[in-house]
């Protein structure tokens, strides 16, 4: 039971508020903490972390690429990797051949999950989720979870990633493929390139 001062002191307080505001305004206050508490929860998850990892990777990277499976064949990739929405999500542009950006991967949280969009050169949206995350060994494998423009179940699309983190340097993707029921391997293994720095005049 609330002593008579506290009362008093509380009626004083809060004379000049309507009763029926503060009840609301203890509402916020106590979705606010519990919000917050959340927030902070999701970003010391697994997920989070591989985020961080993945926002390190930002600048230009090359290297081969090998088919295997029911596709096969050989190719060069420049890639590039950069932060957007204010540090919330990293965007992976892989160029074949030199060519425009052919495939734009975009990495990001959705709450304790670690999300990833690929459009893809197929001309479809497959959406990924990361089914296993083990940054002591830089193993970060994304399943399938939807797609969107996938004209049917058995129309080319990636149905997974496998990225490897080896070094600060070093990193590999091996898109898992499916066309017509038959399934292939698009292995990139990518080394950051080294801008040289303009020596003085």
């Amino acid at each position: 039971m609330i002593s008579q001062n506290r009362a008093r002191t509380f009626r004083i307080k809060y004379r000049n508020t309507p009763v029926k505001t503060i009840g609301p305004i203890l509402l916020l206050f106590c979705i606010a903490c519990l919000g917050t508490t959340g927030w902070s929860e999701a970003q010391d998850s697994p997920s989070a972390a591989a985020l961080k990892q993945i926002r390190s990777l930002a600048g230009d990277w090359e290297g081969p690429l090998q088919w295997t499976g029911a596709h096969t064949g050989t190719g060069h990739v420049n890639a590039t990797y950069y932060e957007t929405g204010n540090g919330s999500s990293v965007v992976e542009n892989l160029a074949m051949d030199g060519v425009v950006p052919s495939m734009t991967s975009v990495y990001h949280l959705d709450g304790s999950d670690l999300r990833m969009t690929h459009f893809c050169a197929a001309q479809n949206q497959p959406r990924l989720k990361a089914s296993q995350i083990d940054l002591a060994k830089g193993v970060l494998n994304f399943d399938f979870v939807d797609a969107t423009n996938l004209r049917s179940p058995d129309a080319p699309h990636v149905y997974g990633l496998e990225m490897r983190l080896l070094a600060a340097d070093h990193i590999t993707l091996t898109f898992l493929f499916e066309a017509n029921g038959k399934q292939s391997r698009e292995f990139i293994d990518l080394k950051r390139v080294a801008h040289k720095t303009s020596s003085p005049s």
